[in-house]
């Protein structure tokens, strides 16, 4: 007989019931470091005291009044984001699916309305993560993301991640637009090259293609910059920000300049939660305090050390993993071939530290942005004691 919740997740035989800081906490009394943040979404912790106070304060106000109407907490949060970004315009969604729905459709509808109907395709690359909507996963072309749900939507080319000459290749008089992800999350934590999406920026510049850039993992300071993309000093025509935009509560948006949304018209798009005022409150106050130079100073800080120390780890466990790789506060460790990722992940849970399995055998570490050093140390040492105690093959 099927459960009453629709099985879909293999969940971790682990119930949380409150949650402080970078730790989970069980009724029986266990206490879990979370070194995963809810897959980056806890960018500020759990119960942060700042959320809580934006939340409750705009929830003894006014919930939900839908899109007919105007909100104010759209126009505050929109003129924050905005200054601090490439972006002159940006629609607020509910999830990072959304947010991606809105970038294709955005992308097609720029060349629609300048006389290239045929303009439609969208160049994605292999280790992909765009959501689970079936433009999404059409998107990323996976066949354990697509099998069983066709007819796929048309107009996507998949390319190999990291082949230049095949992207020169694919380009045509048809591409609308190249969507990447600047760290892939879900493909095993993969940094595309400061170069590389320099590179891009050129290509698209030349053969008039948008540049969509995925950030729903990567941005909201998760390197140790607002934007991952900041780092290579390229900008995007379109980027998709979700998860730690609204520290925990669900909260997404599209950033676009101007020409990339000219076609996104009266009528062309909507969403009835959407920019709701209590998604507006939280996400502005998280904007206040992620945006802020000096936490993103410390973020760069707390990175290093964490980086550092897992460095160490790797190398005490040569058996076990290879490489650290990643940026700021979105780190892998890659897994030998003797281990699986999901064996460490699993013998963390014993050790009360909680990471995320990620494509290509790597284990990715997504910790609060604001983790305190003496949990990144302890982090490090539970880490240590699930590394121990993972079975090795021969």
């Amino acid at each position: 007989m099927i459960p009453s919740v629709l099985p879909t997740y293999a969940r971790a035989k682990l119930n949380f019931s409150r949650g402080e800081g970078s730790w989970l906490l069980t009724d029986d009394g266990g206490r879990y470091l979370d070194l995963g943040a809810g897959i980056a979404v806890n960018a500020l912790g759990h119960a942060n005291p700042d959320l809580i106070g934006a939340l409750t304060a705009q929830a003894n106000k006014l919930w939900h009044v839908s899109n007919l109407y105007e909100i104010p907490g759209q126009q505050k949060l929109a003129d924050k984001l905005v200054n601090t970004s490439f972006a002159d315009t940006v629609f607020f969604t509910n999830s990072g699916t959304e947010s991606a729905e809105l970038a294709i459709k955005m992308a097609r509808k720029y060349h629609y309305d300048r006389g290239d109907e045929d303009r439609i395709e969208i160049i994605t690359f292999s280790g992909c993560f765009h959501g689970r909507s079936t433009g999404a996963i059409a998107a990323s072309g996976a066949e354990k993301m697509v099998k069983g749900f066709g007819p796929l939507m048309p107009g996507f080319v998949h390319l190999p991640f990291g082949d230049h000459d095949a992207l020169t290749a694919a380009v045509s008089d048809k591409t609308a637009a190249i969507l990447i992800e600047p760290v892939q999350g879900e493909g095993g934590i993969r940094t595309v090259p400061d170069q590389c999406l320099k590179g891009l920026r050129d290509l698209c510049d030349e053969h008039g293609i948008l540049l969509i850039f995925d950030e729903v993992q990567c941005g909201m300071g998760r390197t140790g910059k607002l934007w991952a993309h900041e780092w290579a000093g390229v900008s995007p025509d379109i980027l998709m920000s979700a998860k730690g935009i609204g520290g925990g509560f669900p909260l997404g948006a599209v950033l676009a300049t101007e020409a990339a949304a000219s076609g996104m018209t009266l009528g062309t798009h909507g969403s009835t939660y959407g920019g709701n005022p209590l998604a507006m409150a939280v996400g502005s106050k998280v904007m206040d305090i992620v945006a802020d130079p000096a936490f993103l100073d410390a973020v760069n800080v707390k990175a290093g050390r964490l980086r550092q120390k897992l460095e160490g780890l790797v190398a005490s466990h040569p058996d076990v993993f290879e490489t650290v790789r990643g940026s700021g506060m979105m780190l892998g460790v890659k897994c030998t071939d003797k281990v699986s990722a999901a064996d460490v992940v699993a013998a963390g849970y014993s050790a009360g530290v909680i990471t995320v399995p990620a494509a290509d055998n790597v284990v990715r570490l997504l910790p609060a942005l604001n983790i305190k050093d003496d949990d990144i140390d302890e982090g490090i040492t539970r880490l240590d004691e699930a590394a121990g105690a993972v079975k090795v093959t021969a």
